[in-house]
């Protein structure tokens, strides 16, 4: 490729440096997630971000909330809380965000915890598909997929070795938190692999930016254990990965909370088994199948009489997942300038839900089920020099049905039906550029806490002669599943040796619009009392809670991706912005979040196997939303660290990270909670592996 001779104008000392480097290879970011097929993300005509091992070991992370910092348009709410938080992509919330854990579907829905609940110790690479992803995913693809990959032995092992183990240990400064673990792995004869990791964090309560504090206090012990045995062209893994932990806070995770606290016991387990058939030549059979079995538990113990029960009241919540999946590829060859991939295959789940109490059933968490099948097929054609035009073009039409059933006791049957059709096209006229397009239709299945909740929301208690106003949840099984659609277009560079030989230069960005229909909208009906009702008896201005499709909305936003490295530095930037508003009312809409730009600079040292860098977060002031108390300050979060890997035999395997999060002490809120985020955080991670 031709290199352009101004752009040498560089400072003298990195030409010093580099005239005695050694040309260093790059490899290419590549996403399965987003297709069920590997690409690389600069080729794929979307928005894809995909945070591999380095970047993890990076952030230091305690929570899946540090492990995805930065990706564009992608946040949690819930606040400080790891136990309260949930993501957002797009604007796009809870079961409208689809959450895999490798390959298995992570359905927890709950009114005031977390969505999901893994140790991102457990992790080898977290892959985010940003826009409509039900053509290949079904129900909760509004948003996107967020897909976590746990690690392997074959991640650790190097060539010649066959067994080993790792040992770390970490702090936080901001809630003291200490987490030692220990990883051991092998491959003791020929195609198996076996690994098993366990890690402990005990936590206290977190300090906030600008001052004060958040009750929390975790106790928590997570676990991996997965064997794999391949031979020939067939793979066949067994997986168990685990999440026991106990929390001391309030009933209401997220934000500050109230101030009924208990003492939650929460737990996250995951089974799988899956099968492979891959064959070099076989151009009729690429086959992965896996079945899995998910539960999850929310058991909770009022400590105080301050919430809706008296102290000592146990509550219960638990949803076990049963799924199965299952896909194949067939590729033919078009001539001598094209080939087809077909990717096809079916999905089943069934998603069940028991809530109780020691007075019997559990209010707001309904005793219900649901059941999901679903069919899929996609072709990726690749044509060279398509139309005579000069490059490559990779057309991607995709069309998936599902059929999705919901029941319960309390309520009629709620059944419904959806047809997902995505089409999206990159062209790439030369190899360091790119334009793309797509168009998709997405839905989301209504959940069974919307469409079967029942008991009290919440009590006004007046006192006497007066007596407690009750506003009470309304079941509502006529609900049907929200949809959208959405059209994007963007564009990509992506050069290798730009500067000089083994450097790479990248960047991609797009638009995205998305029409919304049928969202579901909480509607909580509650007459004033003394203006709307008079209370005696205080029956009279009880209130009802339904959940109603209502509303129809616009979403659109920017996306930015950019990055330059060589073998002495890192330069990396991304940028989102969001807007959405009620197509029927100009209301804002959504899960919004301010524009956001990140900066990451760091440092290579080959001198003494160090990288030092520099994460800033920078946010616009926030005031899309209907309600002027949920307007938000801008803020500039600034972050350093550091990460050590001696290379020296007597030191080899060992790794020492450090760093600041929040370097300054910057009081802000990403999103509107009550509470402010984690204030100047210090951490360290010290791992040490040896193998033989």
């Amino acid at each position: 490729m031709r290199k352009t001779t101004w752009l040498y104008v560089i400072p003298m000392l990195a030409l010093a440096g580099a005239a005695n480097a050694q040309t260093v290879t790059i490899t290419p970011s590549v996403t399965v997630t987003a297709t069920k097929n590997p690409i690389t993300t600069f080729e794929y005509p979307g928005s894809v971000s995909v945070i591999d091992q380095e970047e993890i070991e990076s952030k230091i992370p305690s929570s899946p909330d540090d492990v995805l910092e930065g990706v564009p348009n992608v946040t949690f709410a819930g606040g400080p809380r790891r136990t309260g938080e949930v993501p957002i992509i797009r604007g796009f919330a809870g079961n409208d965000v689809i959450v895999l854990l490798d390959g298995t579907r992570q359905n927890f829905i709950s009114g005031h915890d977390g969505r999901f609940y893994l140790d991102p110790a457990l992790l080898e690479r977290v892959e985010v598909v940003r826009g409509a992803a039900s053509a290949l995913y079904g129900s909760g693809g509004l948003g996107g997929v967020i897909e976590f990959k746990t690690k392997d032995a074959a991640d650790f092992l190097e060539p010649g070795q066959t067994a080993g183990a790792n040992v770390f240990f970490g702090y936080q400064s901001a809630n003291d938190e200490l987490a030692p673990g220990i990883t051991l792995f092998a491959t003791p004869m020929e195609g198996l692999d076996l690994i098993g990791s366990f890690v402990y964090r005990n936590s206290g309560d977190i300090e906030l930016g600008g001052g004060g504090t958040l009750d929390a206090d975790d106790q928590i012990l997570s676990g991996l254990a997965k064997a794999s045995y391949t031979v020939g062209p067939n793979r066949f893994e067994l997986s168990w990965t685990r999440y026991d932990a106990s929390a001391i806070e309030p009933n209401n995770a997220q934000g500050e909370g109230g101030l009924d606290s208990v003492d939650k016991d929460l737990l996250a387990e995951t089974w799988a088994a899956s099968y492979s058939f891959h064959e070099i030549g076989n151009d009729w059979v690429d086959l992965n199948a896996k079945v899995y079995y998910t539960r999850y538990q929310a058991d909770e113990q009022r400590l105080d009489d301050n919430g809706d029960g008296p102290t000592g009241e146990q509550l219960t919540r638990d949803l076990d997942t049963l799924g199965f999946t299952i896909d194949n590829r067939t590729r033919f060859a078009l001539g001598e300038t094209g080939n087809l991939v077909l990717t096809y295959g079916g999905e089943f789940y069934r998603d069940k839900q028991e809530g109780k109490s020691d007075s019997g059933d559990r209010e707001g968490v309904p005793n219900a089920s649901s059941t999901y099948y679903g069919a899929f097929l996609q072709a990726e054609f690749n044509l060279d020099a398509p139309l005579g035009l000069p490059g490559q073009v990779l057309i991607i039409p995709g069309l998936r049905y599902d059929n999705f059933s919901s029941e319960s006791e309390i309520a009629a049957d709620n059944h419904d039906d959806q047809l997902s059709p995505k089409i999206a096209v990159s062209y790439l006229p030369t190899e360091w550029l790119m334009v793309y397009g797509s168009y998709g239709h997405a839905f989301s299945a209504p959940n069974l806490n919307d469409l079967y909740a029942t008991g009290v929301h919440f009590t006004i208690p007046l006192g006497p002669p007066f007596g407690t106003i009750v506003n009470a949840f309304e079941p509502n099984p006529d609900l049907t599943p929200q949809k959208t659609r959405t059209w994007e277009a963007g564009l990509g560079v992506d050069f290798e040796d730009f500067l000089w030989r083994g450097d790479h230069l990248w960047g991609k960005g797009g638009y995205f619009h998305t029409k919304a229909d049928d969202l579901i909208s909480r509607d909580v009906v509650q007459p004033a009392p003394f203006v709307d009702c008079f209370p005696m008896p205080a029956s009279n201005c009880n209130g009802v809670t339904t959940f109603a499709n209502i509303n129809k909305a616009r979403l659109e936003g920017f996306e930015i991706e950019a990055g330059y490295e060589n073998e002495f530095f890192l330069v990396e930037l991304a940028y989102g912005h969001i807007s959405g508003e009620n197509s029927e009312t100009g209301e804002p809409i959504g899960d919004l979040q301010p524009d956001q730009v990140t900066f990451h600079v760091a440092g290579k040292l080959p001198q003494i196997d160090t990288i030092v860098g520099w994460r800033a977060t920078v946010a616009d002031d926030f005031t899309s939303t209907s309600d002027p108390d949920e307007y938000r300050d801008g803020y500039i979060v600034n972050d350093i660290y550091a990460v050590w890997k001696p290379q020296q035999a007597f030191l080899k395997g060992l790794q020492v990270a450090v760093g600041v999060d929040n370097l300054f002490d910057e009081e802000y809120a990403r999103v509107f909670t009550g509470a402010n985020e984690v204030g100047r955080n210090y951490k360290a991670w010290v791992s040490y592996s040896v193998a033989w």
